[in-house]
C-alpha cells in the first residue's frame, strides 16, 4: 500500500457499515489480524479510533464493504503519517472528560440512562487520573468538567433526588453526587453551536 490512493478522512461518512453488507471476504483471518493490528495505534492516533471500532464490530463476519473501509483506513494512515498526539510542558494541569453516548450506534435511543452511566465512568476514570497525579506529587488544583450532552443525566449528577425512573441507576448516583459534592468534578452540558 505504499503507492496507493490517499484519503483525507478516515471514513465515508455517507455509508454506514451493516453486518450484510456483501459477499464475505476470502481471507477472513487476514481481516481480523489487520483490524487488530490496527487497534494499537490507536494510543497515539485517536483520530482514527472510531474507523477501528466500526471495522472491528464486523469481525465474526467480515464482508467486502468492511474490507473496503479496512482498507480505506490503512490510505488515510499512509498520507497521515506525520500525525499523532503532541504532549507539551504545562505550568497547569487540568482534566477534561467528555462522554456521548447511545446504545449499539443507534442514534434513536439516547437516554438519560445511557449518558448517566457514561458520566459515571467518566468520573471513575477521572477519579482514578486525579489520585494519580496526586501520587506522582502533581495534584489537580481544579474541579475536573465533565461534559454530557444529555441535561437529564447532568441534573441527576448535581441533585439529590431520587425517582422511581432513576432506581436502576441507584448505584452509580451516590458515587457521582460524592465527587461533585465534593468538588472534584463538575458536570455541564457542551454549548450548542
Amino acid at each position: 500500500m505504499t503507492d496507493c490512493y490517499p484519503y483525507s478522512t478516515p471514513v465515508d461518512t455517507r455509508a454506514k457499515l451493516s453486518e450484510d453488507a456483501g459477499a464475505p471476504v476470502a481471507d477472513p483471518t487476514a481481516y481480523r489480524s489487520l483490524a487488530g493490528a490496527l487497534q494499537y495505534p490507536t494510543f497515539t492516533r485517536p483520530d482514527i479510533t472510531y474507523a477501528i471500532q466500526q471495522v472491528c464490530l464486523h469481525m465474526h463476519d467480515p464482508q467486502e464493504p468492511h474490507l473496503t473501509a479496512l482498507k480505506r483506513l490503512l490510505r488515510y494512515l499512509r498520507d497521515t503519517v506525520d500525525h499523532g498526539l503532541l504532549l507539551h510542558r504545562s505550568s497547569s494541569t487540568e482534566l477534561v472528560v467528555y462522554t456521548d453516548t447511545d446504545w449499539a450506534g443507534c442514534p434513536d435511543t439516547h437516554c438519560a440512562e445511557a449518558e448517566y452511566r457514561a458520566v459515571a465512568n467518566g468520573v471513575a476514570k477521572a477519579s482514578w487520573l486525579r489520585q494519580l497525579l496526586a501520587e506522582l506529587h502533581n495534584p489537580l488544583a481544579n474541579s475536573t468538567l465533565i461534559y454530557c450532552d444529555n441535561v437529564s443525566a447532568v441534573y441527576l449528577s448535581t441533585n439529590p433526588v431520587q425517582h422511581q425512573r432513576t432506581k436502576h441507576v441507584e448505584i452509580d448516583l451516590p458515587f457521582v453526587r460524592d465527587r461533585v459534592a465534593i468538588g472534584n468534578v463538575r458536570s455541564r452540558t457542551p454549548l450548542r453551536r
